[in-house]
């Protein structure tokens, strides 16, 4: 039998659609921006951004935890070398919310490579190589999904 769905009689779509808009990312302040003490400046952009954090917390991965995070790279040659940068001192690990969030944050990060990335972007500013780039951030829903349940559970999220 096929569901209907009923839609209210006063219903806003307009109200609607800028609900579903509203995403949610992960965002990591990695080592080396936690001990050049760049967290007061990541955080001080994001927040000109008009990006809500939801949940912020200092880490330090283990060296296994670090490898359960990037297990969707694990073929891949930087594998061992990012695991080990991202278990090697304090990260801050964040969830950032608001519309379009996870582009938006991408936008603002700069492109992987800080040499490619856009004049005053994070990683262009900030980053000294591909993996000392300063910050991460999801790239889809889905995955910041995955990414935030990593770090947070239900209880740890403020809507």
């Amino acid at each position: 039998m096929a569901e209907t769905m009923i839609k209210p009689e006063n219903s806003d779509l307009t109200t609607k659609e800028r609900i579903r808009s509203v995403e949610k990312t992960l965002s990591i302040i990695k080592p080396d921006g936690v001990s050049r003490g760049l967290v007061g400046e990541v955080i001080k952009q994001l927040e000109a951004a008009k990006f809500q954090i939801a949940a912020m917390k200092l880490i330090h991965m283990t060296k296994a935890q670090a490898e359960g995070f990037y297990a969707v790279h694990k073929e891949r040659p930087f594998f061992d070398s990012v695991t080990t940068f991202m278990s090697s001192g304090p990260a801050v690990v964040m969830v950032l919310k608001g519309e379009n969030v996870i582009a938006e944050y991408r936008e603002i990060m700069g492109a992987t490579d800080h040499k490619k990335a856009a004049e005053g972007t994070i990683r262009k500013n900030y980053a000294t190589d591909i993996e000392k780039n300063v910050v991460h951030g999801s790239d889809s829903p889905e995955t910041a999904a995955l990414e935030i349940s990593y770090f947070f559970n239900r209880f740890e999220l403020v809507d």
